[in-house]
């Protein structure tokens, strides 16, 4: 059995939480969007919610690159290992 975890999404309009419970619950990211703007306009706790959101729900793990020259770990967008300025492989 595996544990799914909500994480914020790249498919984002604002902060990516509608997105991130589009892929969570396996639904088009729009309904959330439209179902979170009906939210808000009744009280406008959607927005209270949204902020909480941001702050609760963490961003996607992106994978990290190590430089096989001097084992620094690196931003997965790097070309150049900060190091020791040797050329990446991706």
């Amino acid at each position: 059995m595996s544990v799914r975890k909500i994480y914020r999404s790249d498919d984002r309009v604002i902060f990516g939480i509608c997105g991130g419970i589009a892929d969570y619950l396996d639904v088009d990211p729009n309904i959330i969007r439209l179902l979170w703007i009906i939210f808000m306009f009744m009280g406008g706790a959607g927005v209270l919610a949204y902020i909480v959101a941001y702050f609760v729900i963490p961003e996607y793990p992106r994978p990290r690159l190590r430089c096989n020259n001097c084992g620094t770990v690196n931003e997965d967008d790097a070309l150049y290992c900060r190091g020791c300025g040797e050329k990446l492989l991706q």
